[in-house]
């Protein structure tokens, strides 16, 4: 393993590792592709992914078990919602087969930078789909690359599993029949500036409200929104521009089948917060971040606790985390080993 990274207090950042894989779409059909040492993509300057934002991109990760085996949460599902995206796109359909196939080609590369069992650690990978070639209408692609690429992580907040405090952003994340629910990068690139501004104001990241109405809780910034209620019920928004996260779904099973809570995907209106007694972020950077606060105009409402995380979120956490490490036997089709 490499020497220099210090695997118990890395942060969410850009770390090169040596290899990651590329294949390209032309004439009607995939490459083989392959593993790459360039960490520089050279395209045309004409692509769409830089003038109309024809791109997609994943997010999963790879885990080192006790027995130092490495574990992939769910990769399938990764496949089925990139190309979801990529319809939305108009993008060729990117085979399940050659997704999967090419991240575990890229996590057994640079398996040294798995990082250790009980690190708290993980391997972070990126796949990304990119309209290239030479263009100018806006109109589809040409050509389109695949590539992934991969890099060791710590907690997407800092501090991991503590409490922080939101803001309520008077700003839209995605229009209400707009590409909220693909995974594209103008979404969060529409991002940026409210996150600026909540992160100025002291507070993680601020939660969007639904476009249409501004009545209803939808995303946590990068994540899904979930509360706790007092009768114990696992509550998370439905929308159509939400995106639908895979750590979302997998809390509502876990929640379900193993803590035997009411589950219930539906509005969460900003005037009924009142309901949870905990209430939280979740996605794979993320995993799960706990909210103590609230800042909604001029009212800043406290859940369980601005210090301590509350014990359901605490149950969901460990379930989670020890199914990904391997730790608590997994649901059937979980787990793919590398």
């Amino acid at each position: 393993m490499p020497h220099n990274i210090d695997w118990k207090n890395l942060g969410f950042e850009y770390i090169q590792t040596p290899f990651r894989f590329l294949t390209k779409y032309q004439n009607g059909a995939w490459e083989k592709g392959g593993l790459t040492e360039d960490p520089t993509l050279h395209i045309h300057e004409g692509s769409t992914a830089l003038h109309y934002g024809q791109q997609c991109f994943e997010g999963l990760k790879a885990y080192r078990t006790k027995d130092g085996s490495i574990n992939l949460f769910r990769p399938y599902e990764n496949a089925r919602r990139m190309n979801e995206s990529a319809r939305r796109l108009r993008m060729p359909e990117i085979p399940e087969s050659l997704f999967v196939e090419a991240i575990k080609e890229v996590v057994r590369a640079n398996e040294a930078f798995v990082p250790p069992y009980g690190s708290g650690a993980s391997l972070y990978i990126r796949p990304l789909y990119i309209g290239v070639g030479p263009n100018i209408g806006v109109r589809p692609a040409p050509e389109f690359l695949f590539t992934v690429f991969c890099m060791p992580v710590g907690p997407y907040f800092k501090g991991g599993l503590v409490p922080t405090n939101f803001i309520i952003s008077e700003y839209d994340r995605a229009a209400p029949m707009g590409t909220g629910a693909a995974k594209v990068g103008g979404n969060y690139a529409a991002s940026l500036l409210p996150g600026y501004e909540a992160n100025q104001r002291n507070f993680s990241d601020c939660i969007y409200l639904d476009p249409a109405t501004h009545t209803k809780i939808e995303e946590v910034g990068s994540a899904n929104f979930f509360g706790i209620t007092k009768n114990h019920q696992f509550i998370t928004p439905i929308s159509p521009s939400i995106l639908p996260s895979i750590t979302k779904y997998s809390l509502l099973h876990i929640a379900k089948e193993r803590l035997g809570m009411e589950t219930i995907e539906g509005d969460v209106y900003l005037d009924q917060l009142d309901q949870f007694t905990e209430v939280g972020a979740c996605g794979t950077a993320a995993v799960i971040s706990p909210i103590g606060g609230i800042q909604i105009g001029d009212k800043f409402q406290v859940f369980y606790s601005e210090t301590e995380v509350g014990p359901v979120t605490i149950q969901l956490y460990n379930e989670l985390v020890g199914i990904q490490f391997g730790d608590i036997e997994a649901p059937e089709g979980w787990i793919e080993k590398v």
